[in-house]
């Protein structure tokens, strides 16, 4: 088994330090942070009612948001100056609750100004968030229990970690059964040699500590995870011909992934299930994306095997949907019909 823990040199100070020193997005010297992706329009109406120095400090690679949030409790890892924090907190609404771990008090301060004031923007009668200061690897140090989060997510932030199986092995303890993490992050077609790994600027640009699509792989098996799901692939070009030389033939992509805490197998296989959309979703009145590969359109049965059965029908999408059949007959192996491209695909289907 490959080694995944990265040299330790102090990387979270190196991080901590090139972070300081960035006024704005428009400070960084290449596209890897800055999203590309399109945002729903709901999702940019509330961006509209959020602080602009919240906005302008934003350095995400996605947009790590899913549907059906309603009431739940959400972990933002690397929250920053709060921009998805807050933008969550709308959609968990006054019952729901989010929680933002960092480990820089610059960031921290600036999230932290603005709960009253944003709780007011939303309507609400008090803030329904909590910023802590933290590291995703220990979040048990951070006040986060096992099992107590419904959903996790995380924007450009785990490349970072110097210790990535570390963090994703917290994500799932932290998340409830049936939970979800849900994160945008950026992934490289290769491992990454040390040399590049300990270039302070081609680190905090969010590439050298870039995880191996593979290794990502490997380290979900390890933690229990056998299938993940792609919702979003992005090829990054990095603009910067003196890190592009340094870089050479690595590609690396931006990838908008989703996991469930669930006893997933590691293949597709066909039980005879259907699930139909019923449209109730909000602001999903038409169709429900479960990934890039599996769409379903309001009042439309479609086959599908017993993983993504699970995900739907053992997470908090179920109410959405009707089915049929279940797991007391097997009828071997599920045709997924892959899509056939040279970018990353999902885990186990397809």
């Amino acid at each position: 088994m490959h080694d995944f823990k990265e040299p330790k040199l102090s990387t979270e100070d190196q991080v901590k330090d090139y972070y300081k020193k960035l006024e704005s997005s428009k400070d960084l010297q290449t596209n890897a942070c800055c999203t590309t992706d399109s945002i729903p329009n709901y999702q940019k109406e509330i961006l509209k009612n959020i602080e602009p120095e919240i906005l302008d400090r934003f350095y995400g690679c996605g947009t790590p948001i899913p549907d059906v949030l309603d009431g739940i409790t959400v972990l933002d890892l690397g929250s920053g100056t709060g921009r998805d924090a807050y933008l969550l907190s709308k959609l968990v609404g006054e019952r729901g609750h989010v929680i933002g771990i960092d480990m820089t008090d610059e960031q921290l301060d600036v999230a932290k100004k603005y709960q009253d004031s944003q709780a007011k923007r939303f309507g609400f009668t008090k803030s329904n968030t909590t910023f802590t200061k933290g590291y995703i690897e220990d979040l048990a140090s951070a006040g986060i229990k096992s099992k107590s989060v419904d959903l996790v997510v995380s924007n450009c932030v785990i490349n970072l970690s110097p210790d990535k199986p570390a963090v994703f092995k917290e994500i799932f303890r932290v998340l409830k059964e049936g939970g979800e993490m849900y994160i945008s992050d950026v992934f490289s077609d290769r491992r990454i040699s040390d040399d590049l790994r300990k270039d302070p600027v081609l680190y905090g640009e969010c590439l050298s500590g870039a995880l191996y699509i593979e290794d990502f792989r490997r380290i979900l098996n390890e933690c229990g995870c056998l299938d993940y799901r792609i919702t979003e692939t992005r090829r990054l070009t990095i603009n910067n011909k003196e890190l592009e030389e340094k870089l050479g033939d690595i590609k690396f992509y931006s990838i908008t992934v989703r996991a469930f805490k669930l006893n997933l197998e590691d293949r597709c296989e066909d039980y005879g299930q259907t699930v139909t959309y019923k449209g109730s979703m909000e602001n999903l009145s038409d169709q429900f994306v479960l990934d890039d590969h599996h769409t379903f359109k309001k009042g439309e049965a479609v086959k599908v095997c017993g993983n993504s059965s699970d995900m739907i029908l053992k997470t908090r999408f179920a109410d959405h949907f009707t089915y049929t059949g279940d797991k007391s007959i097997h009828l071997g192996a599920f045709d997924c019909n892959p899509i056939q491209c040279d970018e990353p695909a999902s885990g186990g289907c397809c």
